[in-house]
C-alpha cells in the first residue's frame, strides 16, 4: 500500500537517507558468499574506492559514525596491517578494476601520523592500484589533527578535496554539541588548508543545536564564507540513539527548518548552487568530481576497512554495524583478527532483488539536485519509473516535484523535505528490517 504524500510534511526530519538500504537492514549471510563470486559479473570499469579509518581524537556528542576515540598506538598499526591484508584479498578478487573516485573517511583520517599516512597511501596505490594522481581524491580532517605538514603530503599525493567538520565557530555552541573545540584552532586549520591550495575545500556546519540563534547561525555562515569554500554542507542536528547527546538526554530545538531556510537562502544569494538538501557548491568552482564517469546509482563501490560498505548491483555488504562504544570496539577487534580467507568472504549485508535496485535508483536520484532522469531509468531497467512508482506522481501532485524535460526534480518545497521524502520512499520490507534491528 502506498503511503499518502501528505504524511511527508508531518515530520520534515524523519531521517537522513544517505544510502539505501541502511545498514540496519543488513543481516548475516548464511552461508557466507565468495567475494570473487559477488564481483564476478560486475562492471568494474568505473568504481568508487572508499577507505575507512575508524579513529578520532574525540567522539562528538552528535556522532553516530562507526568510530572510536583515542585508540592505542599499537591498535592503529594493527589496523593498517589488517587493511593491507584485506586490500590484497580484495584486489585479487576484483582482478582488472579501474577506480574513478577515491574517498578516505572515518572517523577522522587525519588522526593518522605522517608515517601512517604513507602506509595508507601505499596500500591504496600499490595494493589496490588506484591512481591517486589521475582521479578525484577526497580526505576528511578535523581542526585538531590536521597540520601543515600533513596537508602538504596529502596535496602531493593527489588529494584535491579536503573536507572538515567545523559545525560552529562558537565554542559555547560546539560544547553543547558534545564537541570540545576552540575557535582559534579551527581558524588555523582553515587557513592552512586554504594556503595549501586544494582544488576543493568543504566545510561542514550543523544547525539546530542548543544555544544557536538566528543571529549566531548568520555569523557562522558569514564566517565560513570568509574562507571561500568551494563546497559547504549544512547538516540538521539529529540526536540518535546511543550517541553522547542521547545519553545526556539532550535534543534539538524546534527551529531546524527555519535555520535550514536561512542557511539555504544565504548561500544561494552568495554564489552557491544547491546540489542536495545538505550540499551547496560554489558556482565558480571547477571540481574534478563533476567530470568523472562514476554514477552512484549504477556503478559499484569497493569499501576497505572496518565499517566500510561495498556495493554491487545486487549485493551490499560490510562488517557488522554498531554505534555504541562497546559495539564498535568489538567489531574493530574482530576486524584486526580477520584472516585472508575470511576477507575473501562476504558474510554480512543484504541482497537486492530488481525491485529494490529500482527503488534505490529512484531514491538516490530524486534526492539529488539533478533529479531522476526518466530516460536513463528506462534504459537501465526497461521500465517507466512513474508507472512503477506511483509515489512519484504523488510528489508531482503535491507540488514537491516537477517533471521538466524528462527529469523529475524536487521543487524548493520538496528539497527542504528530503529527510522525510527519502524514508517515505523506503519499501515496506526494508522498513521492517530496519525496525527489527537491535542497535548496539
Amino acid at each position: 500500500m502506498i503511503a499518502q504524500a501528505d504524511t511527508i510534511t508531518t515530520n520534515p526530519y524523519a531521517g537522513y537517507a544517505y544510502s539505501y538500504p541502511h545498514k540496519t537492514a543488513y543481516r548475516e549471510f548464511s552461508p557466507a558468499r565468495s567475494l570473487s563470486d559477488v564481483w564476478a559479473r560486475e562492471d568494474k570499469s568505473s568504481l568508487f574506492l572508499y577507505v575507512h579509518i575508524p579513529f578520532c581524537e574525540m567522539r562528538c556528542g552528535f556522532c553516530n559514525l562507526f568510530t572510536m576515540a583515542n585508540p592505542e598506538q599499537d591498535q592503529v598499526a594493527a589496523y593498517l596491517q589488517s587493511l593491507e591484508r584485506q586490500a590484497t584479498v580484495v584486489s585479487a578478487a576484483l582482478g582488472e578494476a579501474t577506480y574513478a573516485q577515491l574517498a578516505i573517511g572515518g572517523g577522522t583520517p587525519s588522526f593518522l601520523h605522517e608515517h601512517e599516512l604513507e602506509k595508507l597511501f601505499a596500500i591504496i596505490e600499490n595494493t589496490m592500484r588506484a591512481d591517486t594522481q589521475r582521479i578525484p581524491v577526497s580526505f576528511e580532517v578535523s581542526p585538531k589533527t590536521i597540520t601543515p605538514d600533513k596537508l602538504r603530503y596529502l596535496h602531493a599525493k593527489g588529494v584535491d578535496r579536503i573536507s572538515m567538520g567545523v559545525q560552529s565557530f562558537f565554542d559555547n555552541e560546539t560544547k553543547l554539541l558534545g564537541r570540545p573545540q576552540h575557535r582559534d584552532e579551527v581558524h588555523r586549520a582553515l587557513t592552512s588548508i586554504k594556503k595549501e591550495g586544494f582544488e576543493t575545500m568543504n566545510i561542514d556546519m550543523i544547525y539546530g543545536g542548543a544555544g544557536q540563534t538566528p543571529e549566531s547561525w548568520q555569523i557562522n555562515l558569514q564566517t565560513a564564507l570568509e574562507y571561500e569554500p568551494e563546497e559547504i554542507y549544512l547538516y540538521p542536528l539529529y540526536v540518535r540513539p546511543l550517541t553522547g547527546l542521547d545519553k545526556m538526554g539532550l535534543s534539538w530545538d524546534n527551529f531546524r527548518l527555519e535555520r535550514y531556510r536561512q542557511g539555504r537562502d544565504y548561500l544561494l544569494e552568495h554564489g552557491y548552487d544547491q546540489v542536495s538538501m545538505r550540499m551547496f557548491r560554489k558556482k565558480t568552482a571547477s571540481s574534478l568530481v563533476n567530470a568523472v564517469t562514476y554514477c552512484c546509482q549504477e556503478d559499484g563501490m569497493v569499501g576497505l576497512g572496518s565499517g566500510a560498505r561495498s556495493y554491487t548491483q545486487s549485493v551490499h555488504y560490510s562488517t557488522e554495524y554498531a554505534v555504541g562504544r562497546k559495539g564498535v570496539k568489538n567489531i574493530i577487534g574482530s576486524y584486526l583478527q580477520e584472516t585472508s580467507d575470511e576477507f575473501g568472504q562476504v558474510r554480512y549485508g543484504i541482497s537486492l532483488p530488481e525491485d529494490e535496485q529500482k527503488r534505490r535508483d529512484v531514491i538516490k536520484s530524486i534526492l539529488h539536485g539533478d533529479g531522476l532522469d526518466l530516460a536513463r531509468y528506462n534504459r537501465r531497467f526497461g521500465a517507466n519509473a512513474l508507472a512503477e512508482f506511483p509515489e512519484l506522481c504523488q510528489l508531482l501532485d503535491a507540488g514537491m516535484a516537477v517533471n521538466a524535460e524528462g527529469r523529475l526534480r524536487l521543487t524548493k518545497v520538496g528539497m527542504e523535505l528530503s529527510d522525510s521524502i527519502g524514508p517515505w520512499l523506503y519499501s515496506p520490507g526494508i522498513q521492517a528490517l530496519m525496525n527489527q534491528y537491535e542497535l548496539r
